[in-house]
């Protein structure tokens, strides 16, 4: 399942049936769980953990050293969790002793050629990252995050659960929980009612989210004084607490 031309350290730990291409390198503190796929060229620095499953196409270069001029080799992580697909070039930094000291990729993602996570990122499920999305460090992606090609988010922003970023969206803002982006700067579009709908919203629950963007964003209130009104809405409308908790949650303000 490995082969010839491929280096594998005395110091990984790579489960009996994952696979390794040719020329692929493996390197100390390195992790690799059952079923995973590694194809030709991929390099893997350690300490990093890779889960179950996992495909991961040629030339990607996974827990190298965070690109911080900071770093001074202290010991970091990476850590990328089950189902992922991985293309060609992607590139994952390790995390950096002034924050998390890991970056971490949570479960079924899609990550697309010469896509970038960078230290102390948190990637969190079901995340899709088209061709050339740049992620700064210390980003949040919430579940269910779509990045439209050649988008950019800025460090320490936090993008919202089911939030869908337009291509060539440039983000400097955090991004609410279920709104769509685009420009540059990306500003907010409206709710993103087909992804929510593909992924088995009720009715009823889109147009709660809806109400309570228009109350947000569209009501001319002030932030505090729409966050009351919406919080009484969640009290029977739970779909309402992943955008209350992105707005409460926002420290480098709120995309408008």
């Amino acid at each position: 399942m490995i082969h010839a031309t491929a280096i594998v350290s005395e110091k990984a730990t790579v489960a009996g049936d994952v696979e390794i291409g040719p020329y692929s390198i493996i390197g100390d503190d390195v992790e690799i769980g059952s079923g995973t796929r590694i194809d030709s060229h991929v390099v893997i620095k350690g300490p990093t953990t890779i889960g179950r499953d996992n495909r991961i196409y040629q030339f990607a270069a996974l827990g190298d050293d965070p690109q911080d001029k900071a770093y001074g080799g202290e010991p970091t992580r990476l850590v990328v969790g089950d189902r992922n697909t991985i293309r060609e070039y992607v590139t994952f930094s390790r995390g950096t002793a002034k924050d998390r000291g890991v970056t971490t990729v949570g479960d079924d993602n899609w990550i697309m050629a010469h896509s970038h996570v960078a230290h102390d990122c948190v990637v969190g499920d079901n995340v899709v990252m088209a061709n050339n999305t740049a992620l700064a460090g210390h980003v949040y992606i919430g579940d269910w995050v779509i990045c439209g090609g050649n988008s950019g988010v800025h460090q320490f922003c936090k993008i919202g659960a089911h939030a869908f970023l337009g291509m060539f969206s440039a983000v400097n803002r955090d991004i609410p929980a279920y709104s769509m982006v685009s420009g540059q700067p990306a500003v907010l579009r409206g709710i993103n009612s087909e992804g929510l709908r593909r992924r088995g919203f009720a009715a009823e629950q889109i147009r709660n989210i809806k109400r309570a963007y228009r109350i947000a964003f569209r009501s001319g209130r002030k932030l505090a004084d729409a966050l009351e009104e919406i919080e009484a809405l969640a009290a029977g409308q739970p779909e309402l607490d992943p955008f209350l908790d992105s707005l409460r949650s926002s420290e480098r303000g709120l995309a408008r």
